[in-house]
């Protein structure tokens, strides 16, 4: 999902909903996913003693148009003769308003939380990720998802020395990586500087060390894998992506140059109505597909780089082409 800029107003779209329609809303999202950017929509049931009476609260970067505001009010029929309420927001940051107070994650062996005092299962890994102004607090079912499938890919005894996460949002698919693979090398990026700021303040609370050498997270601001850092520390054991599915398409070329033969490419940020477009992408790359779960109507893919067949050619990473995909954020 974009990353919220700091310079852009911010606008609210409120409607009153059933609590079957908040229930039916992870499935019928597709034509927000695919706005630019996509707004953030959020369920509450404000009465408990009316417990049929829930608010759906829309997130917009921009005020909306009669098209988008058209598109929310067709996810809750209830409310067809309900005018909506639109306010511009103060000068505060809606990510974060937005994201107080939601409810602990818990994904395989991670335990993914928003507020200090919430309390830690016994066994489980923790990492405070506080709402702020970057997307990927764990709640998302797309960090959710890959979080699952780092947890299954070490049981499955991977090893991984160098790790690359694209997009990497508030930094949380790395910090994890990092506990599974305490020694690898990592790296992370994102394509705006503010949660590279985020992800770098993220660190220091999670007690993450910041540094170019093994157990330490290298962090740049990229677009895609378009930098002289990455390039430098590829090829890279572990790639994750959690973007959006156009970028992952355009993005393929250069992810899969970044992986040497047997590398693992963990993508997510796509519809399932997508996943067959991603994957024929990496296929002409030569991956094939490893492992998937799926989440709701978000589906988490792993990916395998195949050997090459005949003479091996040196691997050359060309910055600038094919390394960037301009104008799209993190989950």
């Amino acid at each position: 999902m974009p990353i919220q800029k700091q310079n852009s107003e911010s606008w609210k779209l409120t409607l009153p909903c059933t609590r079957a329609e908040a229930e039916a809303l992870a499935l019928e999202i597709e034509p927000l996913a695919l706005m630019n950017p996509p707004p953030v929509l959020m369920t509450s049931e404000p009465d408990e003693s009316s417990p049929n009476e829930w608010r759906l609260e829309s997130y917009f970067e921009g005020k909306p148009n009669a098209a988008a505001i058209r598109a929310i009010r067709s996810l809750v029929p209830s409310a067809r003769n309900t005018k909506p309420m639109l306010e511009k927001l103060p000068d505060e940051d809606w990510v974060t308003l937005s994201q107080q107070g939601l409810e602990p994650v818990i994904a395989g062996r991670f335990f993914v939380h928003n507020m200090p005092d919430d309390t830690v299962p016994e066994g489980k890994k923790a990492f405070l990720i506080g709402a702020g102004q970057a997307f990927g607090t764990g709640q998302h079912e797309t960090t959710e998802g890959c979080l699952l499938m780092l947890d299954r890919t070490r049981r499955l005894g991977e090893r991984f020395d160098t790790i690359c996460d694209i997009g990497t949002g508030t930094g949380i698919l790395a910090f994890a990586a990092m506990h599974l693979w305490p020694r690898a090398y990592a790296t992370a990026s994102d394509i705006d500087s503010v949660a590279v700021d985020v992800t770098a303040e993220n660190a220091g609370i999670n007690s993450i060390p910041l540094g170019m050498g093994p157990g330490r997270l290298t962090l740049v601001a990229a677009a895609g894998a378009d930098h002289p850092v990455i390039a430098r520390r590829a090829p890279y054991d572990l790639v994750i992506a959690n973007i959006l599915a156009g970028p992952l398409i355009e993005l393929a070329p250069s992810l899969a140059a970044i992986l040497p033969e047997g590398g693992t490419l963990i993508l997510a940020g796509l519809l399932e109505s997508q996943a067959d477009r991603v994957l024929a992408a990496y296929r002409r790359e030569g991956l094939r597909l490893a492992d998937r779960i799926d989440n709701g109507q978000w589906p988490t893919l792993r990916l395998r780089k195949r050997k090459a067949i005949g003479w091996k050619r040196p691997m050359r990473i060309l910055i600038g082409h094919n390394g960037e995909a301009p104008g799209f954020g993190s989950w």
